[in-house]
């Protein structure tokens, strides 16, 4: 078994799926992937199921509907949790994410517990995004930053690579976040904690097929969470955890 699982939640994303994962396990990287299907009307999980049956590194969830991007990760992660990956990886099923970022990351990791793939550092950015998506993510990031005084420029981005304990340590299991504001706990969780988390250039590109899933809701729950996060504080990060990697710096 690798010491690296990417985990790709879908729902309706059967003309990039193959593609993602066969870009994935191209790379000289020895990582395995896992597909968290949320019972997909367009038949995403039967290929899933195909495209794990042609490659042992390839597994697949099914879940019984769609019930956001947070329970699909947080039953995939806790998946990797139990099978006793080191490493987990969040990453999109319709390429916005670039595989080609992966070494870049997972090199990253050997310096932080928690390594985001980032829109809004030098040398990142965005390809094919219409304005308005572009205002919503800059100022949503702003908006995290002041709210709760984190000093990360993406906490909103999906690419993402964790050590283990992060996982473990904020409790993954308990987190109640769907949409999008999973990605702002686990980011804002990990950094209150002490955990080290870095960021590293992406490019992400619009999605070239499919529908996005953000809609009104998604935005709206992440709003209000982040305002009473930041109310809870703290605002500031506790001395490095004894779980870090950088712990004995």
């Amino acid at each position: 078994m690798a010491d690296t699982l990417v985990v790709i939640p879908t729902y309706n994303e059967r003309i990039t799926l193959p593609e993602v994962v066969a870009r994935v396990l191209s790379l000289p990287l020895g990582v395995d992937v896992l597909i968290v299907d949320d019972n997909s009307p367009d038949g995403t999980g039967k290929l899933a199921d195909e495209l794990a049956a042609a490659n042992d590194n390839v597994h697949v969830m099914h879940r019984p509907e769609k019930s956001g991007l947070g329970p699909a990760y947080r039953a995939g992660l806790g998946w990797g949790l139990d099978e006793g990956y080191d490493i987990l990886v969040e990453m999109d099923a319709d390429l916005s994410h670039d595989p080609g970022h992966l070494p870049a990351m997972l090199a990253a990791v050997e310096r932080a517990d928690l390594v985001i793939g980032s829109r809004y550092v030098p040398g990142g950015g965005t390809e094919n995004w219409p304005w308005h998506r572009r205002m919503l993510s800059s100022g949503g990031n702003r908006y995290v930053q002041v709210a709760t005084g984190i000093p990360i420029r993406d906490a909103t981005s999906g690419y993402r690579a964790f050590h283990r304990p992060v996982l473990e340590e904020i409790g993954l299991r308990e987190l109640r976040s769907d949409g999008y504001s999973f990605q702002l706990e686990t980011v804002l969780a990990a950094w209150r904690m002490g955990f080290a988390v870095d960021e590293v250039p992406i490019t992400f590109v619009e999605r070239r097929a499919g529908a996005s899933k953000i809609s009104r809701s998604i935005v709206l729950e992440a709003l209000w969470r982040v305002l009473i996060w930041g109310v809870r504080g703290p605002r500031r990060a506790m001395t490095r955890h004894a779980r870090s990697v950088l712990a004995d710096d």
